[in-house]
C-alpha cells in the first residue's frame, strides 16, 4: 500500500455534525473514533466536554465547529464561543468565515473575524482550522474571479494566524436548475490551488464528499493533511481488505502489520456511521 493504515488514520477528522445526531450516536462516533486510531473527531461545542471526557487517554483530539455551519455569527460570539470551547476540552477549532462579508470584498472584517478566533484559541493552546465554503465561491465575488478569490482568502487567513485553511462544512447546499440542493465539498482543483497559496506553515483540509478510500488517497497526493469524513469505518475497513490481498501475494511491511493488528482488536466494536 502506498501509505501505512496509521498514516491515512490521522488524516481523518471523524464528522459528528448532522443537525439529528442523537446522543447515542454521538458515544458511538466517538468509540468509533477511538477504535480506528482517527486524528479527531469534529463536533458541535455543546459536545465537547462530554467527548473530552470519551475520548480521555485515547489519542484522539476533541475539535469543535465555531460559527457552523454559515458563519454568520459576530466576531465577538464566535470568539467566546472558541473560549467555552477550549475550556471544555477542543484543542482544535474548525470556524467558518463569514461568507457574505468576503463576498462583498470586506476583507479588513473577514481578517479581523479570523484572527479574533485565531488568538483565542492559540491563547488556550488550540490550533484553528478555516472554512472557506467554496461551493458557495464558484463564481468569485468582490471583483475577483474564483481562483483569485480563494487564493485571496488564502493569503488573509494565513495572515491572520490560521493552522489549516479548509475546503467546507460538508453542508454547503447550493441550488440547483431543478430546484433541489446539492454541493461538491473538497475538489481535486481547490485543494491543489489551496496548498499553492499558503506557505508551508499553514497546512490544508478537505471537508465534504471523500467518501471511500481512493477519495481519501487522492487527497493526501494533493498535499491535505485532513480530511473530515463520517465514511471513516468504511475507508479504513477497504484499507484492510486491500491490505489482506496484498500480504497474499507478498510480504507485508512492519507498519501496515500492525496497523492490521490494530484494526482487528476491534472488531467487534460498533461500526455504525453518524447519518450521512
Amino acid at each position: 500500500m502506498k501509505y501505512t493504515c496509521e498514516q491515512l488514520a490521522k488524516m481523518i477528522d471523524h464528522s459528528l455534525l448532522h443537525p439529528t445526531l442523537t446522543d447515542q450516536e454521538f458515544e458511538d462516533g466517538c468509540r468509533l473514533a477511538v477504535q480506528y486510531g482517527v486524528a479527531s473527531v469534529c463536533i458541535k461545542p455543546y459536545a465537547v466536554r462530554c467527548a473530552a471526557e470519551l475520548l480521555k487517554g485515547s489519542g484522539v483530539n476533541v475539535g469543535a465547529v465555531i460559527g457552523f455551519p454559515h458563519g454568520n455569527s459576530t466576531t465577538e460570539s464566535k470568539r467566546y464561543e472558541t473560549e467555552l470551547a477550549c475550556r471544555d476540552g477542543a484543542v482544535e477549532i474548525d470556524m467558518v468565515i463569514n461568507i457574505g462579508k468576503a463576498l462583498s470584498g470586506d476583507w479588513e472584517y473577514v481578517e479581523s473575524d479570523v484572527k479574533a478566533v485565531c488568538d483565542e484559541a492559540h491563547r488556550r493552546g488550540a490550533k484553528v482550522k478555516v472554512i472557506f465554503e467554496n461551493d458557495y465561491l464558484d463564481r468569485g465575488g468582490a471583483g475577483l474571479d474564483s481562483d483569485a478569490f480563494k487564493r485571496r482568502l488564502c493569503e488573509i487567513c494565513e495572515r491572520a494566524g490560521a493552522d489549516w485553511v479548509k475546503t467546507s462544512t460538508g453542508y454547503g447546499f447550493v441550488k440547483q436548475a431543478d430546484g433541489s440542493y446539492n454541493y461538491k465539498g473538497a475538489t481535486e482543483h481547490d485543494l491543489a490551488l489551496m496548498r499553492a497559496s499558503v506557505s508551508p506553515r499553514v497546512q490544508v483540509k478537505a471537508a465534504g464528499g471523500v467518501r471511500d478510500l481512493d477519495g481519501l488517497i487522492r487527497v493526501r497526493d494533493l498535499g491535505a493533511t485532513r480530511c473530515g469524513a463520517t465514511a471513516t469505518a468504511a475507508m479504513l475497513d477497504e484499507y484492510r481488505r486491500r491490505e489482506a490481498a496484498e500480504q497474499a501475494g507478498v510480504s507485508s511491511s512492519p507498519h501496515s502489520t500492525s496497523c492490521h493488528r490494530k484494526l482487528d482488536a476491534g472488531e467487534t466494536q460498533s461500526r455504525s456511521e453518524n447519518r450521512p
